[in-house]
């Protein structure tokens, strides 16, 4: 438990590991294996003779695109963030080391099948063939990639990890060996939270073709997944969205069928409160009468500090339940986890050449998904839902919420659920389904699955806004094409402000004459009275009720009166019920001075301050009001809107700049033809040099959906480049 003092210096640069003459061998025999063939838009669609041989170019093609953004997430996943970012990062990389286990995915590697290793080699060799292809590329600090890096990271989800609310504030706290524990941070709420994916399917009862149609929407910071084909002689033919640095297609489609993942709130780890103490000098627990002995492993943590690399060690504890992460009100919590495993990676990888829906369905009994509900459409006119897919077995008679006692058996896992038994439905009867990060129950509006029929772990994610416009949307429409599906997912009413602008209205028109808001907010008010409650680029209305919105979030969200589980629309409706006329029309009183103090007016449309800029590739991007900027007339979906926008102020600048939300988006019909339209935020290239960084920007902003070039005839008819890797 002690903090051990630095032990020693290192330089932060050091030497890069060889490319060996046998590395570049086997590399350049494989590289004639693979053609990539670039398109109109820089798409790369890779072909293989092997799967392997596809992965191997595909990793090549990401560095092509963005050697940044692969490196970054290993680094992260690797638990090495701080030697670069410096000591802010410490407790991010011990928790990655704690939850994902380098010594568990090595060994994972070291037993995996051998069709599994073969693509992780092809990973490595990938990238690693790149870089010994590109010298004056400068890594922040992998040199030479591990076959073994993918086993850290088995799933495509932005936010993979769940450590049952315990965080590195909590690792600080009890490891940091300093009289001061940081406190946990406050949750902030902004334009950026509860964004999402949106996932919809269309079963051939309501298509105009009589084919499934399926729309993949996630919402995620930008630039986080280029689009690519996948290609073999071994029957891979996947297209789609790859987050930077993994090999297989997240979410996309085959000529058979397609996956859309939208990430779940479905319980997949607990917390567990530990009776720790010691025994004969020695750290012990207790468990079912018995004391066990506590497995304390060393980590040692290095970072970055004046151009020099620190170390600091840390004695963590394990118990049986997992490692322990924190302590809070006296008491020793340890998370048990399932955050990384050879099954979801095999699984990401089999789903993308599944051929039918019994045989993707045999692909998601091996249950290692640990952080997405599946929306699932096919060219047998199937339309499908599983929310979540690794489920632990539980105690019903538990609060699952909180940590349990974690010193009786009651509260150990019992296995996990089957497929079958956690919440899905097949075919509804309706024709669609939707799942927008909302709750199952209504997932196929009257025909979904209905909650108590399930455990309250299995399902406890809430109702948002857009989940109950997307229900409203999807019902409207009985003859979809793939343009109607777009024109559904680009849906722009504004749900969060059907019941928040009538009572600001109500709150204003209930003032007295002699009231100081009455003749100040006449006009805005009148703006808001004439809204049909859509964003738009030209609407004064839709700036004014964001700006005042934005100010109400926090004292919605953090509501006394509220049970912790309370989802967005109940926390919403009952700050309608409770709030006062001041709770309203204060805020909405200074978003009119402020904007009239920034612009010289209040009557400022949407699109003046909701841009989209791209000016270089940094992680952390900059933005800047004198550059070329484009205006935006789309929303967060926190406020109801489907598809997604969330822009924010940065130091410095007047207007908000998109920094999440829609990213890849693709509607695709599985008809005798793939047919399939996509979009992509930006362009495919990280290099700002690169007529493809922006190429789509335009587009992007206006929802212009471009041709997916899913046959080869098609792509080479429309070929901008075609060469093998290291040419």
């Amino acid at each position: 438990m002690k903090k051990i003092a630095i032990l020693f210096l290192l330089p932060l640069q050091v030497a890069a590991q060889n490319f060996t003459a046998d590395d570049t061998a086997r590399c350049g025999k494989e590289a004639k294996n693979v053609t990539i063939i670039r398109d109109n838009w820089g798409v790369p669609h890779i072909y293989g003779k092997s799967d392997a041989d596809a992965v191997f170019g595909l990793l090549y093609a990401q560095c092509e695109d963005d050697f940044n953004r692969v490196e970054m997430n290993y680094i992260e996943k690797l638990g090495r963030l701080a030697e670069v970012n410096g000591e802010k990062d410490l407790y991010n990389d011990l928790l990655n080391k704690m939850v994902l286990d380098s010594a568990g995915a090595v060994n994972d590697y070291n037993n995996a099948p051998v069709w599994l290793k073969k693509l992780c080699n092809a990973f490595a060799d990938g990238i690693n063939f790149y870089l010994y292809k590109h010298a004056a590329v400068r890594p922040a600090l992998l040199t030479y990639f591990k076959p073994w890096y993918p086993m850290l990271w088995t799933d495509g989800s932005i936010g993979a990890i769940s450590t049952a609310d315990l965080s590195e504030a909590d690792l600080h706290n009890l490891y940091g060996g300093d009289n001061a524990p940081v406190a946990l941070k406050e949750k902030k709420y902004s334009d950026e939270d509860l964004t999402g994916s949106n996932g919809f399917a269309f079963s051939p009862s309501i298509t105009a073709n009589g084919n499934a149609i399926l729309y993949i929407n996630p919402h995620v910071t930008f630039y986080f997944r280029p689009e690519v084909q996948l290609v073999s002689e071994e029957g891979l033919n996947a297209y789609g969205a790859v987050t930077w640095g993994q090999f297989f297609v997240y979410q996309g489609f085959n000529e058979h069928c397609g996956w859309m993942h939208t990430s779940s709130y479905v319980d997949v780890s607990d917390s567990y409160i530990e009776k720790i103490g010691q025994q004969h000098g020695k750290w012990v627990y207790e468990h079912e009468n018995k004391q066990k002995p506590v497995v304390v492993k060393d980590y040692v943590l290095r970072y970055k500090q004046n151009d020099m690399v620190q170390t600091k060690t840390i004695h963590a504890f394990f118990t049986q339940h997992g490692p322990v992460m924190g302590k809070r009100n006296g008491q020793w919590l340890s998370v048990q986890s399932y955050n990384r495993s050879m099954n979801g990676l095999m699984q990401s990888w089999l789903r993308t050449k599944a051929t039918s829906f019994a045989e993707f369905k045999k692909v998601l009994n091996l249950r290692g998904n640990t952080s997405n509900n599946t929306v699932y459409a096919d060219a047998e006119g199937n339309i499908a839902y599983w929310h979540g897919n690794f489920v632990p077995v539980r105690d019903a008679k538990f609060n699952w919420n909180k940590p349990v006692d974690g010193t009786t058996a009651a509260t150990d896992w019992k296995g996990t659920h089957a497929v079958d038994d956690i919440v899905h439905i097949t075919n509804p009867k309706n024709g669609w389904l939707q799942n927008c990060n909302s709750t199952p129950f209504t997932v196929a509006g009257n025909e979904s699955p209905k909650k108590e029929n399930y455990p309250a772990y299995m399902a406890p994610d809430g109702e948002n806004f857009r989940g109950i416009n997307a229900v409203r949307v999807l019902g409207s429409e009985k003859s979809y094409t793939l343009d109607k599906v777009i024109a559904a997912g680009y849906n722009k009413h504004l749900a969060f402000f059907d019941g928040m602008v009538p009572a600001l209205i109500k709150a204003y028109d209930a003032l007295p004459y002699s009231d100081s808001y009455k003749f100040a907010l006449q006009q805005p008010i009148q703006v808001l009275r004439d809204w049909d409650m859509n964003a738009g680029e030209n609407s004064v209305a839709t700036t004014l009720a964001i700006e005042w919105a934005t100010k109400l979030v926090p004292k919605i969200m953090r509501n006394p009166l509220d049970d912790e589980e309370a989802d967005q629309v109940t926390k919403t409706t009952r700050f309608i019920q409770t709030a006062t006329a001041n709770d309203l029309l204060q805020p909405f009183l200074a978003t009119v001075r402020e904007l009239t103090a920034r612009w010289g007016g209040w009557l400022i449309p949407w699109g003046t301050i909701n841009r989209f800029q791209r000016l270089n590739d940094d992680i952390n991007p900059k933005y800047d009001d004198k550059q070329a900027s484009i205006p935006v007339g789309f929303a967060s979906s926190q406020w109801g809107q489907i598809p997604s926008y969330s822009a924010r102020y940065f130091p410095g600048t007047m207007k908000r700049y998109g920094v999440n939300g829609n990213s890849f988006i693709c509607a695709v019909e599985f008809g005798k033809r793939i047919t399939a339209k996509s979009l992509l935020a930006g362009g495919e290239s990280g290099d700002i040099n690169n007529k493809h960084f922006t190429d789509q920007a335009q587009m992007y902003t206006k929802g212009q959906f471009k041709d997916v070039l899913f046959y080869k005839e098609d792509v080479e008819m429309h070929a901008e480049k075609t060469y093998h890797p290291g040419e």
